[in-house]
């Protein structure tokens, strides 16, 4: 049983881990790169979404991907300079709940994971990430429906230039989640 004090390390913890998180996925907003007609870009604050889910679980994911959307109805932190505001108007306003979806989702799990078993921690890591991206497609489709008059289909189809480089990013964010996981084991509370 913890006490309040050892209670309130603990809180100020988790809102160290999420603040750290959020920063992270705000500095990744700067690396944007344009594609496809529906004028979604390549970004790197979906995987940073999901990676803070794989390392700090489903509850401090989530709080820090929606710190992370609060601080953007006010300041230019999504990918491209944009605000949180600006981009309830456009075709990507379906990745935001993506965002909160895939933490929620991939961080529940991530936090099923054993940590005796490397090899099934691992491929529980890789299924979490890939659930999670999956979730950010699902609700991006909406989205382009909603904003760029796209058809279920054609919402889908314009997300295929970036099924390659996002896969790619969910097999370099498991292996940072895996090694972090590992060296700081504390961190697997939820």
């Amino acid at each position: 049983m913890l006490t309040s004090r050892s209670q309130s390390k603990v809180e100020a913890q988790d809102l160290a881990y999420i603040a750290v998180f959020t920063a992270v996925i705000i500095v990744l907003g700067f690396v944007s790169i344009p594609v496809g007609a529906a004028g979604v870009p390549i970004v790197m604050q979906n995987a940073a979404c999901i990676l803070a889910a794989l390392v700090l679980g489903p509850k401090r994911g989530t709080y820090t991907v929606l710190l992370f959307l609060l601080i953007g109805l006010a300041l230019p932190v999504l990918a491209g300079g944009r605000t949180v505001v600006y981009a309830l108007g456009s075709p990507t306003v379906g990745y935001l709940f993506g965002y909160i979806a895939s933490a929620l989702v991939a961080g529940l799990i991530a936090y099923r994971v054993s940590s005796k078993n490397s090899f099934l921690a691992y491929a529980l890591l890789v299924l979490a990430g890939f659930v999670g991206l999956f979730l950010q497609y699902f609700f991006g489709v909406f989205g382009l429906m909603a904003r760029a008059n796209m058809t279920f289909g054609a919402a889908w189809a314009a997300q295929l230039p970036f099924v390659i480089p996002d896969a790619a990013k969910i097999l370099v964010i498991v292996f940072i989640a895996f090694a972090v996981r590992a060296a700081l084991p504390s961190l697997r509370r939820s």
